[in-house]
């Protein structure tokens, strides 16, 4: 669809809109608004999530993700509340004859030990809440974690959680409901991330010293997010201490990290400045010297975040926040280096007490090198690839009443990717070069969407997002040949596009539905609808991401991936909303899923799409979740019972097989105890049944070496065996010294503490001394078990 028609589109859907603004206020002219922030009275960052209420009323409001509400009520005499758990809660009086802004600092409650919670919403949210497949984790909770060499990491916190899963240590990324690493959206204060991973996906890229809130969506996904099917990883930084200026940092095994956040206007303008760098190079080099391959090695990784914010007035404020971090990883014969860089530039304005807006740009560049070398013969082999995103997306919320709140936008989102790069040396001199064209998209999207209380007991949230797609010049397009089951199809013709000429369009509707019955004020029934529409697809023949992966946009040969997904759950809580209970149970369907033939060359290959196939998926499940919020022993289990397959022409005898993602039963267990004051010891255990994986029941024997071969054609026919993990973990906190805010800690961690050696891949060899056998040999990426020190300090 050309740009002008979207434009259009847009023009006819805000006027829509605007009349239906109006037409609210029309009929709530009785009733006035009090609007306003809620800060942290500490450190002035936006409280997500909390909220202001009538006492003794169902009439209440949420903070969005700048902390701001609006709180319509009926004029008269009120008594408000704020709440949140782990703060004070503030009482006030008002007399509400006109529209008010006010904001309120909220302070930190002063706990006794045994009253230690972990959770930082409305006690009862998960019960009123319309949000449902949702999971908000505070990182005070992560930060009790145990973790791989004692080091907290966000994308691990999220991997214990109910239909998270991943393929294996050293994985990069992670699954949801059986989905494809890319088909999650991870969101640093609205800009996408492609790999999330440092280390080959040891560590995750996120400092945690500088994210404030993490929210995973995986099901009943609201209108405002779209790009990827199976869920929305929105993690949003700290704005800096406007308050005083703080210093935290950390000294680790592996890497060490140091924030700094202070005000530079009071109260008005602040900052925050993170960075983290390993020393994986300095700790083995010693060691290397010896190796002339491996002396000149190259063993690291960093990352350095940012943020600042300036508040104008009460009704402006600006925000501009950056990423930048990579992995090096090298030899004297060999070399990886990868790495994300965003930008986001946000001004959050309020038209009045009932409408608020944020407008959001943001750039995204992850860019990844592969060089292989023989300096002694003077060869070489060199390739690279990116992605890079622009966006824009202004959104706005228009508080109705006390019982609508609306939400509207739209986004424009430009795809620019260059899918290889290479270029070989040889020992003569001469060289050669295999350069793919660029390839660019255009994504355009709108889309509104209501949370309305139709009944005290009975809320609903309704929506629709349609996307926009123009797969555009300038370039040159492949038009290919049908052909048999499983080969190759044959090129018919090509034709060259012009620089921003339409090759392909594609529009889809995005209907979005989620709904909340509150039986009583400690369970609730939830349901939930979506369909969602993703435009880029990760190419990939191996079950873990690495930085050689490459990525493919929807275009005239390759229709964009639908999934449409439905989801029932029950909500229960006990003993004063001490424990969350919930089961939750799914069925997704997916349709243009991509998949490839046999044999297929996914490297180097200007008319890739030829050899790849497109077909439908389909994961269903039940997610069982208990929390316990309360008290010295705090934590939680879940467990999923979930399958995953595929259907692909030409694949697996036309039959459905399971996925590579597929696991039917995980087990989760993540508690925490509080021993004393100054100690808290933490546990988790994982087990997660085998993956799939294609094994061969024959061989070919040529020249004594056998070639292992599947006579049945089914892909994924057996599993490897099932994963399970113990880690334990002790933090001591220092006594506090009060005249210099000094606090220090030191973290003991074991990861896999009985020496469990879970397999990430099995493969097939010739016995040694034998050549006709054949031995199965089990792959192990971290064998053994991995104790930890880190000493953490802030001031």
């Amino acid at each position: 669809m050309p740009f002008f028609q979207s434009l259009q589109l847009y023009m006819k859907f805000k006027i829509f809109i605007l009349l239906s603004l109006l037409s609210f206020s029309f009929f709530g002219q009785d009733k006035f608004t009090i609007s306003g922030y809620l800060k942290d009275a500490k450190n002035g960052e936006a409280l997500i999530g909390a909220t202001i209420y009538k006492q003794g009323s169902q009439l209440g409001a949420s903070a969005n993700e700048y902390g701001f509400f609006s709180l319509t009520l009926p004029k008269g005499e009120h008594i408000i509340a704020t709440s949140l758990i782990g703060y004070k809660t503030y009482t006030f009086a008002l007399t509400l004859d006109q529209n008010i802004s006010r904001s309120f600092e909220l302070s930190e409650e002063d706990r006794q030990l045994e009253e230690v919670v972990i959770t930082a919403e409305q006690e009862d949210k998960n019960i009123k809440s319309v949000e449902m497949g949702t999971a908000k984790l505070d990182i005070k909770q992560i930060n009790k974690i145990p973790a791989l060499l004692g080091e907290v990491d966000i994308i691990r916190a999220i991997q214990l959680l109910p239909g998270v899963t991943t393929v294996g240590e050293g994985a990069s990324g992670f699954n949801v409901r059986g989905g494809n690493i890319d088909q999650n959206l991870i969101l640093l204060d609205e800009a996408p991330v492609y790999n999330s991973s440092h280390l080959f996906g040891f560590f995750s890229v996120f400092n945690p010293d500088a994210v404030k809130d993490v929210k995973l969506i995986k099901g009943g996904i609201p209108a405002q997010y779209g790009g990827r099917v199976s869920s929305i990883l929105d993690i949003r930084m700290k704005e800096g201490n406007s308050k005083k200026m703080e210093v935290h940092g950390g000294v680790g095994t592996i890497f060490s990290r140091l924030s700094i956040e202070a005000p530079i206007i009071k109260d008005k303008m602040s900052f925050i400045i993170a960075g983290r760098r390993s020393y994986i190079d300095a700790l083995v080099k010693p060691f290397l010297k010896s190796s002339n391959a491996l002396k000149k090695s190259d063993f690291y990784f960093y990352d350095l975040t940012a943020k600042i914010n300036y508040r104008i007035n009460d009704k402006n404020t600006v925000f501009a926040s950056g990423y930048f971090g990579r992995d090096v990883f090298g030899a004297s014969v060999f070399g990886f280096n990868w790495g994300n860089a965003t930008g986001t530039l946000r001004w959050n304005h309020v038209f009045n007490s009932k409408l608020f807006m944020n407008i959001s740009s943001f750039y995204s560049n992850y860019n990844y090198y592969l060089e292989f070398k023989l300096e002694q013969l003077n060869q070489s082999f060199k390739w690279k690839s990116n992605i890079i995103n622009y966006s824009v997306k202004p959104d706005f919320t228009y508080y109705a009443n006390s019982k609508n709140t609306i939400r509207f936008g739209m986004q424009a989102l430009m795809y620019d990717f260059l899918p290889y790069n290479a270029t070989g040396q040889f020992e003569s001199g001469s060289s050669v070069t295999f350069k793919s064209a660029k390839r660019y998209g255009i994504e355009y999207s709108v889309y509104a969407g209501n949370e309305q209380k139709l009944r005290p007991r009975l809320t609903i949230e309704y929506g629709l997002r349609v996307s926009m797609y123009e797969y555009v010049g300038k370039g040159k397009a492949y038009y290919y040949r049908d052909t048999i089951a499983n080969e190759p199809q044959p090129l018919n013709s090509t034709q060259k596009f012009s620089n921003g000429e339409n090759i392909k369009s594609y529009v889809n509707p995005e209907p979005r539905f989620s709904m909340n019955y509150r039986i009583n004020s400690l369970s609730s029934v939830k349901a939930s609808y979506n369909r969602m529409a993703q435009y880029l697809q990760l190419i990939s023949n191996t079950a873990a991401s690495t930085p050689l992966d490459v990525y493919t946009i929807a275009s005239n040969n390759l229709k964009p991936l639908l999934a449409d997904q439905g989801s029932v759950g029950y909500f229960r809580n006990f003993k004063d909303n001490m424990f969350e209970t919930s089961v939750e149970v799914y069925y997704k369907y997916l349709q243009n899923q991509l998949d490839y033939i046999d044999n297929a060359d996914l490297f180097i290959n200007e008319q890739v799409e030829g050899q790849l196939l497109q077909g439908l998926g389909r994961a269903y499940g039940a997610e069982f979740y208990i929390k316990k919020n309360k008290g010295k022993l705090n934590g939680w289990i879940s467990y999923t019972l979930s399958k995953t397959e595929r259907l692909v022409r030409g694949i697996s005898n036309d039959n459905w097989f399971f996925s590579r993602y597929d696991r039917t039963h995980c087990l989760n267990t993540s508690v925490n105890y509080d021993l004393t004051k100054r100690w808290n010891v933490s546990a988790n255990f994982v087990f997660l049944s085998g993956t799939p994986a294609t094994f061969p029941n024959s061989k070919i024997q040529i020249q004594n070496y056998n070639i292992p071969y599947n006579t049945t054609g089914v892909r994924n026919n057996y599993r490897i065996t099932p994963y399970h993990r113990l880690d334990f973990g002790a933090t001591y906190n220092f006594k506090k010294n009060e005249t210099r805010r000094y606090q220090q800690s030191i973290v003991f961690s074991i990861y896999n503490v009985y020496n469990r050696r879970n397999a990430f891949s099995v493969y097939f060899r010739t016995t040694a001394g034998d050549p006709n056998q054949t031995e199965a040999v089990r792959f192990s990426v971290i064998g053994s078990i991995v104790p930890a020190v880190t000493y953490n300090f802030n001031f």
